[in-house]
């Protein structure tokens, strides 16, 4: 099956728009960019995390959202797995094609964060988190402070740096200041900048870290029998979807994202080093480093490496995260692995303007979410190819 068609709004702090008018702003871009119409659409996964808290619509948010797209009549099913729901929402899609229940699905995420009283986002935030666990509730981050003690003794194990960790959020600056729909952006940004700014938790400074915002991304999905129908898409390969949740520290699993990266890469019959491109999840700088290697895109321990060889650059050898990530592009955090998927399709198709890399053809997005039990509490991977 491919993807025939993508959406994203502009990410950042809307104080005067609401859920509906983000949501529905991007699925009528993916609608437009395939040639599609709402009486296309056979079935719907939406994916929301916090608009409970944050505006009240504690459910039917889907359904709320649809009412300003024309689609209706359809199985809409409300999706919530924290940061991962996006790319939850589009492997729910994919497998409803994959097993012939429909021909035609849409996965969008659809997150309203800001807020007069920005505390209420970060704390609502902090429910990814098992709420019966003690967290540092006067934290200006309560989950970057729990990611806080994680890379640190992964710095001690590894010899990663803070300056690494800037470097990753230069280039997220950088990338995001050639993107029109990214919340940040800073061209001229440097890792002293970055080492400089306000503290959130050592080593994390703010400009490592994913920022609070708003926005919508969706995705169409076509079954490969009915991409006839769409002669107008630019249809993009679907070589792998996976979600997986977290391993116990008793279970002797590998962790989430390691498994759903193996899992992915013997889906699609490719390895790492086949990847052309790369957007991951990167809720803040040091995640990132880490998550070179859990994706199999260094050898453990040397994440650092791979940020100090210039590898990951928008015009190196394996770019990583061009949009900006969720660093720069912003966090919506039910949109993002939706976002994730409209970066890939929009290079792979050779339409990202000033921030396009070199000629891709495959990549790989991967979208996580939680914290449960010592592990990301979901992951998901997907491969694309053209």
């Amino acid at each position: 099956m491919a993807v025939t068609g993508v959406g994203q709004t502009a990410f950042g702090k809307f104080l005067d728009r609401n859920l509906k008018g983000l949501g529905a702003e991007a699925i009528h871009s993916a609608l437009a960019d395939a040639g599609a119409v709402a009486g296309d659409v056979q079935a719907v996964y939406a994916a929301n995390a916090i608009a409970g808290l944050i505006t009240g619509q504690e459910m039917v948010r889907g359904q709320v959202v649809l009412t300003e797209t024309g689609i209706s009549g359809v199985p809409v099913v409300n999706v919530e797995n924290a940061c991962a729901g996006g790319a939850t929402a589009l492997h729910l899609a994919w497998m409803a094609i994959a097993s012939g229940q429909v021909d035609v699905a849409l996965a969008f995420g659809a997150e309203k964060m800001a807020h007069e009283d920005k505390r209420k986002a970060v704390l609502a935030i902090a429910t990814a988190m098992d709420v019966e666990e003690p967290i540092d509730t006067n934290s200006p981050s309560p989950f970057m402070t729990h990611y806080a003690s994680r890379i640190r003794r992964y710095m001690a194990n590894t010899g990663a740096t803070a300056t690494d960790f800037a470097m990753v959020a230069t280039k997220a600056q950088r990338n995001g200041a050639l993107n029109d729909l990214a919340q940040y952006g800073n061209a001229l940004v440097t890792p002293e900048d970055i080492l400089g700014a306000r503290s959130v938790a050592e080593p994390l400074t703010v400009p490592m870290c994913s920022p609070i915002g708003d926005g919508g991304a969706a995705v169409l999905l076509v079954a490969e029998d009915a991409l006839h129908r769409f002669p107008d898409s630019a249809p993009v390969t679907i070589r792998a979807s996976v979600l997986v949740s977290g391993s116990s520290p008793n279970s002797g699993l590998p962790g989430a994202i390691e498994r759903a990266a193996k899992a992915a890469y013997e889906q699609a019959g490719i390895g790492p080093e086949d990847l052309d491109l790369v957007e991951l999840h990167d809720a803040n700088a040091a995640s990132e480093v880490m998550r070179y290697e859990s994706l199999g895109l260094a050898s453990p321990g040397d994440g650092p490496k791979l940020v100090r060889s210039g590898a990951t650059q928008r015009d190196g050898e394996l770019p990583v995260n061009p949009s900006g990530g969720l660093i720069a592009r912003g966090h919506p955090v039910g949109a993002t692995g939706c976002a994730q998927i409209y970066e890939l399709c929009t290079q792979l198709r050779g339409r990202a303007g000033a921030r396009q890399v070199d000629a891709p053809r495959v990549a790989l997005a991967e979208n996580g979410g939680g914290w449960v039990g010592g592990d990301v509490a979901a992951d998901s991977v997907h491969i694309l190819s053209i």
